[in-house]
């Protein structure tokens, strides 16, 4: 695999636990356009993509839920626990995987990408890469993180620790590594001087393609929040949930590796914000707060308009609006901006379902619109 993009490619790696996606997010802020290779690998299996049929034909029938789908949990847990299986997996997938990044490389309108891959280091992804990052943990920083995060027992961390090449030969490796031991806010420092330093004309420049005209008195302007927002984005969600969320400048940095925000201001004043995220190339909102004295209509339509194109610079193929309360009933408005009610099971394609289970919450509201039609992988 070559880069005759000209793009600036880093390449992340680590092994579990080590904060991959969490620095992953944290490229995007900067202005990177970022790639989830693992993410990118269940979609060259789901039902009609590239490598479902192979997957089958290699396995068995046996790994077929009843919707048609592979297992995920089957699956892997055939193949963590065999590494003849593994090998045969990687060998569907790995290319497969390798066509979609080079699509999504080459359609990309950012000069930098990173691809986030836990093995990089062992395939084709890695000959692409100008930069080799790593991030690196301690042991039981890891086994801490999966006890707490995914529910792991102590003897089930160490085995799937146990399973990964060593960390210490990708740090031998690594151009830059990131050691993930404290705070967001330290791992934020940390990422933003190795990006100045590695990145070819690097700077914390606003994550935009497209020149804006001048904003008149009266009308709102809706912009992605950096982490120097934090303390103004806990003080309104604080207020305007009335006490119910709770939040600190701490607790927004420590979001910003999850997700991020784009804030609505009317004549400089911050009016309104939207908790948002690309992730497996599908748009989750699920955060949406504005002042009680702003014309709800407008205030929204260009919260969500900024969070399309903002979207659309990530490739994203749909956008998933999870409204609560009095946004639901704005039903008018969300059919001009192209949304329909649904449920996740009626989505169709497995990444969107996936997205919408995941975000869903009680008493709340799936609104859906599809973004683009050109998908990566899409069934054949």
């Amino acid at each position: 695999m070559s880069n005759p993009s000209g793009k600036f490619v880093i390449g992340l790696t680590g092994n579990i636990a080590t904060g991959k996606s969490v620095v992953r997010r944290m490229f995007e802020h900067l202005g990177a356009y970022t790639i989830d290779a693992d993410a990118l690998t269940h979609r060259t299996y789901a039902k009609g993509a590239p490598g479902y049929q192979q997957v089958i034909d290699t396995f068995g029938k046996w790994l077929v839920n009843k919707d048609g789908e592979i297992d995920r949990n089957k699956l892997g847990n055939l193949v963590f626990n065999d590494r003849d299986a593994m090998a045969q997996l990687e060998e569907i997938v790995h290319p497969l995987v390798r066509q979609a990044a080079e699509i999504l490389i080459k359609r990309a309108p950012q000069q930098v990408i990173v691809i986030e891959a836990i093995k990089l280091l062992e395939g084709d992804l890695r000959k692409v890469c100008n930069s080799i990052w790593v991030t690196n943990a301690p042991q039981e920083v890891q086994i801490e993180r999966l006890i707490r995060k995914r529910g792991f027992t102590r003897e089930r961390a160490l085995e799937r620790i146990h399973m990964q090449s060593a960390q210490s030969a990708k740090v031998a490796i690594a151009n830059i590594v990131i050691t993930n031991t404290g705070s967001y806010d330290a791992l934020w420092r940390q990422v933003s001087a190795a990006w100045k330093e590695v990145v070819p004309g690097a700077g914390e420049a606003e994550t935009e393609t497209i020149k804006r005209p001048a904003i008149k008195s009266g009308e709102f302007l809706a912009k992605r929040g950096k982490p120097k927002n934090s303390s103004a984005i806990a003080e309104f969600v604080t207020r305007l949930s009335k006490g119910k969320r709770k939040m600190t400048a701490e607790d927004v940095m420590e979001d910003f590796g999850d997700k991020a925000y784009m804030l609505l201001h009317l004549d400089a004043q911050l009016v309104g914000l939207a908790g948002w995220q690309v992730e497996n190339l599908v748009t989750r909102t699920t955060d949406i707060f504005l002042e009680e004295t702003v014309n709800k209509q407008k205030a929204l339509e260009t919260l969500i308009k900024e969070v399309e194109r903002a979207s659309s610079e990530l490739q994203s193929e749909a956008s998933l609006v999870f409204a609560m309360n009095e946004l639901i009933a704005q039903e008018s408005l969300w059919k001009q901006l192209g949304y329909e009610r649904r449920t996740p099971e009626t989505l169709g394609v497995q990444a969107w379902k996936d997205a919408a289970i995941e975000s869903m919450s009680t008493g709340g509201a799936l609104l859906f619109k599809q973004l683009r039609q050109d998908r990566v992988l899409r069934p054949i």
